[in-house]
Parts: C-alpha cells; sequence; structure tokens
C-alpha cells in the first residue's frame, strides 16, 4: 500500500510490532504484555497523527490510490446497480459511469467520476477527468431520475475537467455550464458527495445538490494547491502552504457554510478500510435522504436556490 511520509512513525511501529509477534510464535515465548505495550504506542501514535492532519495531509490522503472510488462504494453501498452509457450526441465517457440502483431499499440515480489504480485502468477513466460527453450523460441520468420521480445521487473524485483540444472543441464549457443550471431545476432531490478530490468546474459540474456532503478527509476547491502555488508563490513547492490558506478541507468549508455535512472516515482514511467507509456513507445518504424527500417539490427548489445564492454573500458598509 502506498505511505505517505507523515504515516511512517506509525508503519515503523506497527512493523516492530510485527516482528515481536513472529518471534513470540516463531520461540514459543509469552510475550503478551510487551505486545501489548506495543499495541497501545501503536494506537496512540495513530490517533496523535490522524487527529492533527494538515489540509496538505488530507489533500494527500484525498488522493491516495487505495480509496474507495466511486465504483467500490457502488458494490459496497448500494445493490441492483445498472449502468446506463452514452450522452446521444458524441459518445460514452467512462470517467463519469452512472445509472440506476438502490440504497437501503430506496431507488436512485447514481452518477459520478471514476479514476483508475493502474495505468491501464487510468487510461480507460482518463483519470476522473470527465469529457463533455461525460456530463452531459450525467444530466441525461439526472433527467431520466426527474421523469421517475427518483433521488440523484453524484459522487465527485476529480482533479478537474480534462482540458484537452478535443473536449475545448466538443464545448466542455459549455457542458459544465448547463448542468449548472439544469440540476438548479430538477424536481428530484439531489444530494453530491466529494469522495476524494473535488476540483475546480469539473467537480461543480455534478455538485449543484439540495446537499453537498464531504468526507472527512476530501478537499474541494476552484484550483488544486500546486497550481494555486504556481501562480501566487511562482513555485509548486509551495501546495502546503496554498492548501492551509485555500480552506479547502471538510472542517474549513463546513465553518464557512459551503457544504452541509461531513463522512467521518476509519481512522488512517478511507483507505484502511472500504466496508466501513461504505457503511458510514449508506447511512449518511440515507438519512439525508429522508430528510428531503419529505420536503414539497417548491420549497425544495426554493431551499437550494437559496442555499447557492447565499454562496459569497458580503456584509458590510
Amino acid at each position: 500500500m502506498q505511505l505517505l511520509e507523515f504515516e511512517k512513525p506509525a508503519a515503523d511501529l506497527e512493523r516492530e510490532l510485527e516482528k515481536l509477534r513472529v518471534r513470540a510464535s516463531a520461540q514459543n515465548i509469552d510475550m503478551t504484555a510487551e505486545i501489548s505495550m506495543m499495541e497501545g504506542k501503536l494506537a496512540e501514535t495513530r490517533a496523535a497523527i490522524y487527529k492533527n492532519l494538515t489540509p496538505w495531509q488530507r489533500v494527500q490522503i484525498a488522493r491516495h490510490t487505495n480509496r474507495p472510488f466511486m465504483l467500490d462504494y457502488v458494490s459496497l453501498a448500494f445493490t441492483d446497480f445498472s449502468e446506463l452509457h452514452g450522452d446521444r450526441h458524441i459518445g460514452d465517457d467512462a470517467s463519469m459511469p452512472g445509472g440506476f440502483a438502490r440504497i437501503g431499499g430506496q431507488r436512485v440515480v447514481i452518477v459520478g467520476h471514476q479514476k483508475g489504480r493502474d495505468t491501464k485502468e487510468n487510461l480507460k477513466r482518463n483519470f476522473g477527468s470527465a469529457h463533455p460527453e461525460g456530463y452531459r450523460k450525467a444530466m441525461r441520468l439526472m433527467k431520466l431520475a426527474e421523469k421517475f420521480g427518483l433521488p440523484v445521487i453524484t459522487m465527485i473524485d476529480t482533479p478537474g475537467a480534462f482540458p484537452g483540444i478535443g473536449a475545448e472543441e466538443r464545448n466542455i464549457a459549455e457542458a459544465i455550464a448547463y448542468n449548472l443550471r439544469e440540476m438548479m431545476l430538477l424536481k428530484v432531490p439531489v444530494i453530491a458527495i466529494v469522495l476524494g478530490e473535488g476540483g475546480s468546474g469539473g467537480a461543480l459540474g455534478i455538485g449543484v445538490a439540495d446537499r453537498v456532503i464531504m468526507m472527512e478527509n476530501a478537499y474541494y476547491s476552484v484550483i488544486s494547491p500546486e497550481g494555486c502555488a504556481a501562480i501566487l508563490w511562482k513555485h509548486r513547492k509551495h501546495a502546503p502552504e496554498a492548501a492551509e490558506a485555500m480552506k479547502l478541507v471538510a472542517p474549513d468549508l463546513m465553518k464557512l457554510g459551503l457544504i452541509d455535512d461531513v463522512i467521518a472516515e476509519p481512522t488512517g482514511g478511507a483507505h484502511h478500510d472500504h466496508q466501513a467507509t461504505a457503511d458510514a456513507f449508506r447511512d449518511k445518504v440515507l438519512s439525508h435522504i429522508a430528510t428531503l424527500t419529505a420536503l414539497p417539490t417548491e420549497q425544495l427548489l426554493k431551499e437550494r436556490y437559496a442555499k447557492f445564492r447565499n454562496f459569497g454573500e458580503w456584509q458590510g458598509k
């Protein structure tokens, strides 16, 4: 498993603990007290590391290749997933899968960014950066959800929409802008969850929702910390300072009122326990679905509009 720099003290203790266990087993020695002491020290070290994570460390966790991706949540938190393909204009975009599914017995439409864990899958999924046809497919599925009166669940995990020439030729900006407008008008509940990276317009293209929720170690921002550092400090090495200044992690965004809820992750991050993370994800989503489906459509639309109109409101002389 990919080891992050700040995780090394805990990893070193874990290796020492494993050596103790092997030695005790091989030599048939009772080392219960030593093992117990080492386990306690390991637990304390992990707690200290993950209790005081900096924004830059959370960004690193958000990008961890072993974190559960969109289709991992689909298999662990949903049932009866039936994937739909194509935008009915250009083609299909494998970086934006979606379709019908059930969560806790509730029928929903789900759509989201999908990354890859190896070169072959990343090429197929375009590193989670969707093309215009991905956003048009997403909206097609959301319109289907509206037709059948089903809640929409979007899962955001992208460094940004694909910036290539082909995407520009097929009008990526228009595809995202269209989604922003149409998602505001959907007559069904919409819940958006930032799983890992929530980068720029690529994230916002499926992020206009009644409830915007973040995983504990995700980030949501108009630009990456490296991009911000390159602009303001003229060097990417200042990314940690940029991450601190940008207020892009869940605790800061909750204080600013830009997100509505946070899903707690297991100690060490979601990549350490996919099933526990998916269970927490399912419980949180079902709770918000219950709240939103109880609202009359007119009130749902009114509150969604007011929510986004309040962003960036300036108060002063």
